[in-house]
């Protein structure tokens, strides 16, 4: 009895697998059967022959116009702080005070000899023009005013630096010291930023960034005001790419009052690069391999002829071949994953 359940199980055993054998076949002739098949089924596209008129597509991220830290210009104790967290300031509005008492002291005595020399020199003078003073003495009273005046001069900038001013128009994002503090001469205060205008920032493939310049228009659009376009001015492209052939490339926009941007932003931007020349342009879809090692499938009599060509400007839809394709070529954009050079075709689409 035991034998015959063994055989059972045996049997069962061998039924299951051969089921499992012919699924595997079943799928493996489905999966190739494009290729066994006596040609491939394919779409295609002409090459088109138009005025190189192109956009540039590329993503980018907001920075402030102008982002300073603000530093104490003098040593002293922090007396006052006249700003808080995301408020505006003008330029030159003072945002902290240091004590001053001891250079307001300094002042009033500079000042007070300053003018008394002051007076001494234009009686010297006088007296010097009217002939009854020595040149010599003319010579030391006009030496001691311009001496006392260079004193009074730069003790009057020492006062003016326990003013603590802004350095541009902007809005205070950091908050440094507290009343109270002792802050040595470049100590940081606060920071500042000017959003009036912002700077997108990009890296630019190099088989792109030729065709761009300094002064080019841009549109900046964002998901955070869908539907609103803003107005850019390409205001930087490097000359110098990094190590993946990307070029930084700077665009100024004027911020927006009623809808507003934020430094750190994600943007996209579009560039129409505009010629009179004319340039053959291919769907994306036709690619094959990369852009530096280009190539497609050409459709001609029935077949597939893979063909090596030299791309130019690119954007997610379309590619410009400066070489490898004449105009009215049929490209094929979809079944190449079944292709073969000189394979047999059938089209299916009346491109």
């Amino acid at each position: 009895m035991k034998k015959i359940i063994i055989l059972v199980v045996v049997l069962i055993v061998i039924v299951l697998a051969a089921i499992r054998l012919i699924g595997n076949r079943d799928r493996i002739v489905s999966q190739n059967e494009n290729l066994t098949a006596e040609f491939v089924t394919v779409s295609i596209a002409k090459v088109e022959k138009k005025a190189s008129s192109f956009t540039l597509n590329f993503t980018g991220t907001l920075y402030p116009y102008k982002e300073l830290d603000i530093p104490a210009e003098t040593p002293g104790k922090i007396t006052s702080l006249n700003y808080e967290l995301g408020q505006h300031f003008s330029k030159g509005e003072v945002i902290a005070t240091i004590e001053d008492k001891i250079k307001k002291l300094t002042y009033e005595s500079a000042k007070i000899d300053a003018d008394r020399l002051k007076k001494d020199f234009e009686r010297t003078k006088n007296l010097y023009e009217g002939g009854t003073s020595s040149e010599q003495e003319y010579e030391l009273a006009r030496t001691s005013y311009e001496t006392a005046k260079n004193k009074f001069e730069e003790v009057e900038k020492q006062l003016s630096y326990t003013k603590i001013t802004a350095p541009i128009a902007g809005t205070i994002t950091k908050k440094i010291v507290e009343v109270g503090t002792y802050v040595k001469e470049g100590d940081k205060v606060a920071s500042i930023v000017d959003v009036s205008r912002l700077i997108v920032k990009a890296n630019v493939s190099e088989s792109n960034v030729y065709y761009i310049h300094t002064g080019d228009k841009a549109k900046i659009t964002t998901d955070i005001y869908p539907g609103i376009t803003f107005q850019g001015k390409i205001s930087f492209v490097s000359p110098r790419g990094d190590d993946t052939h990307n070029y930084p490339v700077e665009i100024e926009i004027v911020n927006s009052a009623k809808n507003p941007l934020k430094a750190g932003t994600f943007v996209n931007v579009k560039v129409k690069l505009g010629s009179s020349n004319m340039a053959l342009y291919i769907p994306r879809e036709a690619l094959q391999g990369s852009i530096k090692d280009a190539k497609v499938y050409v459709a001609s009599n029935g077949k597939a002829l893979l063909k090596n060509i030299v791309i130019g400007r690119e954007s997610n839809e379309s590619l410009e071949v400066l070489s490898g394709l004449t105009e009215n070529d049929k490209v094929i954009v979809s079944g190449q994953v079944n292709l073969t050079d000189n394979r047999s075709i059938k089209i299916i689409n009346n491109n």
